[in-house]
């Protein structure tokens, strides 16, 4: 079970433990057992800061925390502060990873499903598209990307495999295999029911919890090998 740690402090020399910090990442690099960690201020005490990081268990934690360079941080970090700093252990029982929910849902809603009038919410409507397989690189709108699953969906029924889907600050990435089977005209190529599979990548911004940009490399010359457009 993922363990979370939370710290809270108060501090007026916030640079010093900024530099402790780097210190500390440096020191245990290879050691450490921490997965993730994100320090916030205050919106309203800009001397109040929390420290949330994240282990894979509370054992792992107890590693970390045994680690010699942990405890000599510690408690060089307890003299920057003004007292002592509070402890708060967690266990996680629900992570949501809302921007992660949300690519799923254009895979599975939109693009397998059909279902378009989900766009204008899951996408800006100055979206900008990149896929180096068109004519013309950088397509803006929502609206790209109605016409694309449009076009797609009617030159083949397909369906998407998500193998892996990682989350980084305001992106996603997604590495997915594609099979469909040819059954409309696609690219002046004539239906020949052909079963076809393509892997691809996906990177997806996000802004204010919605897709933003999205950046494609898919193996469009394998798929267009498999139809007998090109020589193997």
């Amino acid at each position: 079970m993922t363990f979370v740690q939370v710290i809270d402090c108060k501090t007026r020399r916030y640079d010093d433990m900024n530099r402790l910090m780097d210190d500390w990442v440096a020191a245990t690099e290879g050691k450490r057992t921490a997965t993730h960690s994100i320090v916030g201020r205050d919106h309203t005490d800009d001397e109040h800061y929390v420290e949330i990081i994240e282990f894979p268990s509370y054992a792992k934690a107890m590693e970390n925390s045994n680690l010699p360079e942990t405890n000599r941080i510690f408690e060089e970090m307890v003299a920057l502060c003004d007292g002592m700093p509070s402890f708060t252990d967690l266990d996680v029982v629900r992570d949501e990873q809302l921007n992660k929910a949300t690519v799923r849902r254009f895979y599975e809603e939109v693009a397998v499903g059909g279902d378009l009038d989900l766009v204008d919410e899951l996408f800006t409507a100055d979206y900008r598209d990149h896929d180096i397989a068109k004519a013309e690189e950088t397509t803006v709108g929502s609206d790209v990307i109605k016409q694309d699953v449009t076009g797609w969906r009617a030159a083949f029924d397909f369906t998407f495999t998500l193998e892996s889907v990682l989350a980084e600050g305001d992106q996603v990435c997604v590495l997915w295999t594609w099979r469909g089977v040819h059954q409309g005209d696609f690219m002046g190529l004539q239906p020949t029911g052909q079963e076809v599979s393509m892997k691809g990548t996906t990177v997806w911004r996000f802004e204010d919890g919605k897709i933003c940009e999205g950046w494609w490399n898919e193996d469009l010359l394998g798929l267009l090998r498999q139809l007998g457009a090109v020589d193997a």
